[in-house]
């Protein structure tokens, strides 16, 4: 992005030759750009140039759909060239602004800085709300934290991610509530019993009714399914998700006048902040899955950092360069940790993973 021009496209031109005024194909996506413009570049200057030819570097202004990697070819003549390949993220920060007010600004200066530089990526955590922006390594985002200061503007507060944490039960709870309220006419009332339990690992939430005899009617049946499942985004110890919870509705009763879907699902909260406190409820914390490449000279140092992170290591192979090792490791202890390996073998030793999709699968949740 450029203040006088806009959008740049460098471009560098394999064959033929492209004029201002010319009308060229995207083979990426189908679509066609006019060259408004063509400058050469000369560090901070630009010189305008009618033309442009095969070896040449230029830079292209009007270009409005066309990316990084993108092919541009004569629309008679199509060709498309073996795109680039940008290598994962490797580190992630989070990022929100000094000033309130700043929300949009930075939102659009990071979106340009996306579109510049595709080894960066960035998103939105769903649960945490946070803003976290991710790169090839430490001094990239410095860079980009940097540019957002000095070209757009923006200054930001830069901190690690939040780790999303995940709430169970362990124990298997027999339960009632009655739900009871008059207010003058009309009032409400609702009486559960009920069972929650913990579920299959990855089962998510459950519902299951094994009333009989009409004492809850059918038609208030999903009500309380309702206010079961709309309760566990909240979890009894410190507010995260519950996840793998069944819950088994035995019995209860109701008035012909007072009860209601809304009573009955009312009851159902009560019922499960009344009960989850007392089924045993644990923390579950996110675990990832580490392969690191160590020269065999620093095979102690890294694996005793991993012992040190609450790692527990599953393997040490031998390759041709030095030792592979694999190990489950807290994703919260895991932040920053590309920096602690590059200190500790000397730079040579590497760490090829994805940020991680937080959170990971329930399989991977131990007891904290």
């Amino acid at each position: 992005m450029d203040d006088r021009f806009g959008a740049l496209t460098f471009t560098r031109i394999y064959s033929g030759q492209v004029k201002k005024g010319d009308t060229i194909l995207d083979t990426a996506t189908g679509k066609t750009e006019r060259v408004s413009r063509i400058v050469e570049m000369h560090a901070n200057d630009r010189e305008e140039v009618e033309e442009a030819q095969a070896g040449d570097i230029v830079a292209l202004i009007g270009m409005k759909s066309v990316q990084t990697g993108h092919t541009l070819a004569d629309p008679k003549q199509p060709a498309t060239l073996e795109p680039m390949v940008f290598p994962d993220p490797v580190i992630s920060i989070a990022v929100s602004p000094k000033k309130k007010g700043d929300n949009e600004k930075m939102g659009m200066a990071i979106s340009k800085m996306v579109q510049e530089d595709p080894s960066f990526q960035v998103e939105t955590d769903e649960e945490s709300g946070e803003v976290i922006l991710k790169g090839m390594g430490e001094l990239h985002l410095d860079i980009k934290v940097d540019i957002l200061k000095r070209t757009h503007g923006v200054e930001v507060e830069v901190g690690k991610p939040q780790v999303a944490y995940r709430e169970s039960i362990t124990r298997v709870l027999q339960d009632s509530y009655t739900h009871k309220k008059q207010s003058g006419g009309s009032g409400q009332y609702a009486k559960i019993d009920y069972s929650v339990e913990p579920g299959e690992v990855g089962s998510g939430f459950q519902f299951e009714s094994k009333v009989t005899g009409g004492n809850v009617p059918r038609e208030f049946w999903p009500a309380v399914q309702k206010g079961f499942e709309t309760s566990i985004d909240k979890g009894p110890l410190a507010g995260y998700p519950v996840v793998d919870l069944k819950v088994t509705l035995t019995d209860g009763g109701f008035h012909p006048v007072d009860s209601s879907a809304i009573a009955f699902e009312i009851a159902a909260k009560a019922a499960y902040r009344q009960s989850l406190a007392k089924a045993g409820p644990q923390l579950l914390e996110p675990v990832m899955k580490v392969d690191v490449f160590t020269p065999e000279d620093y095979m102690g140092d890294v694996i005793g950092d991993l012992n040190r992170r609450r790692g527990m290591i599953k393997s040490q192979d031998p390759t041709l360069t030095g030792v592979r090792v694999k190990a489950d490791v807290p994703l919260s202890e895991m932040f920053g940790y590309i920096g602690d390996l590059r200190t500790m073998t000397s730079g040579r030793g590497q760490f090829p993973w994805s940020s991680p999709t937080m959170p990971p699968a329930p399989a991977t949740w131990p007891k904290r």
